[in-house]
């Protein structure tokens, strides 16, 4: 029998570049608040699920990465698991603790994401993100044309194949930014919160063409948690407001980028998984490492039908406060993308939005959450995803 499963506490830190600030105090600082936000101590968590993917490559910190992270927040002794799955890190972690809960094997169980992307040097921490591809793969000639990041380079590519099939252009692009920047405008947690103009937009540094740098997601640093219980524990929490866990699908992809991605085959597996279809989620944080990925994801999750994105987005149904609203927390592009700590981050904006607690963030009558977190890429297409469904 599966058991109903509860996010009974979130909590994270801002997000930003952080030169002087560890992994270890970004992780203890989303701890804290979410074992507070929960009601518990650290003695009432069973399990404990710790994402982190580029520690190894910035730091030199390897093999024991949770247990280091997370020595003197009280979990230490518990059984622990150290996760790295690209930028699905985060959502992963998640995912594996709601197993943990939903199948019996814990009561209480805690999911962490948290990264240390800045580094004095930028070389290294672009390298970072040259490890989530297969390296034994010849690269394609577009990557290396742009000016550093490789994962730009090969969204700079999608993206033109993309606006060639659709007719989206650079200008619909720009609009993502500025959406996601007055999102962000918003967001006490965001790295970036100054609102721009299409015009600023488009006259930006090029990146990777089409991509100009407010287009991209940049480097930075957080840490994201959340509590999951079993309803059992939920109901004896006292001032517990639950947010249940309706499905969470980890897929990989299929090396094949003439096949269904991971992301679409998860997202309707999540969708079967939770009886719900995408025309009742309310609210949703999807994967923009690049502004044209949050177009391209919305007919990934099925928000529109192919080659319609660009009409979603004009319409302003995206918007905040919109019939669906996308990436209200500012997304990867404004809130960061702090590897690790992406996929946490994403559901904790969802449960304060479906909490009501969201401030001028807020979806109305928000009661049906979806969050869409995928990363690297193997044979083109994305190494894995993950897509969760949470409701109240």
């Amino acid at each position: 029998m599966t058991i109903r499963v509860a996010i009974a506490g979130v909590g994270m830190t801002p997000f930003g570049k952080f030169i002087d600030r560890s992994v270890r105090t970004s992780a203890e600082e989303a701890v804290r608040n979410a074992l507070a936000d929960a009601g518990i101590n650290a003695e009432r968590v069973d399990r404990v699920y710790f994402g982190n993917a580029a520690s190894g490559l910035i730091t030199g910190q390897e093999m024991v990465r949770a247990q280091a992270a997370l020595r003197f927040t009280g979990l230490l002794g518990k059984p622990m698991l150290s996760v790295e799955n690209a930028c699905a890190t985060g959502s992963t972690a998640f995912h594996l603790a709601w197993q943990a809960v939903a199948s019996g094997q814990a009561d209480v169980a805690i999911a962490i994401g948290a990264e240390k992307l800045t580094h004095v040097d930028k070389a290294v921490s672009f390298g970072a993100y040259g490890g989530a591809v297969d390296k034994e793969d010849i690269l394609p000639a577009h990557i290396g044309s742009g000016t550093g990041s490789i994962f730009m380079d090969i969204y700079a590519e999608r993206t033109r194949r993309y606006m060639a099939a659709t007719g989206t252009t650079p200008a619909d692009f720009a609009r993502i930014t500025v959406k996601s920047r007055h999102a962000g405008s918003m967001n006490p947690y965001a790295q970036f919160r100054k609102e721009t103009t299409v015009e600023e937009v488009l006259a930006s540094r090029m990146i990777s063409d089409p991509l100009t740098l407010p287009m991209c997601s940049s480097i930075g640093d957080g840490a994201a948690a959340i509590v999951l219980c079993s309803s059992t524990v939920a109901a004896q929490l006292t001032g517990c407001r639950p947010v249940w866990v309706a499905s969470s699908v980890l897929l990989s992809g299929l090396a094949d980028s003439t096949k269904e991605s991971a992301s679409v085959r998860a997202a309707q597996a999540a969708y079967e998984a939770a009886s719900i279809g995408p025309d009742e989620v309310h609210v949703a944080e999807v994967h923009d490492a690049s502004a044209p990925g949050e177009l391209i994801n919305y007919e990934v999750v099925q928000f529109c039908k192919p080659g319609q994105a660009v009409e979603l987005l004009r319409s302003g149904a995206t918007e905040i406060g919109g019939r669906i609203s996308v990436n209200p927390s500012g997304g990867l592009l404004s809130r960061g993308h702090p590897i690790g700590a992406t996929g946490t981050a994403q559901l904790v904006e969802l449960v304060q939005q479906l909490r009501g607690e969201s401030g001028e963030r807020q979806r109305p009558s928000a009661k049906v959450a979806l969050a869409q977190n995928s990363g690297g890429q193997v044979g083109g297409e994305s190494a894995a995803a993950v897509v969760s469904i949470l409701v109240v």
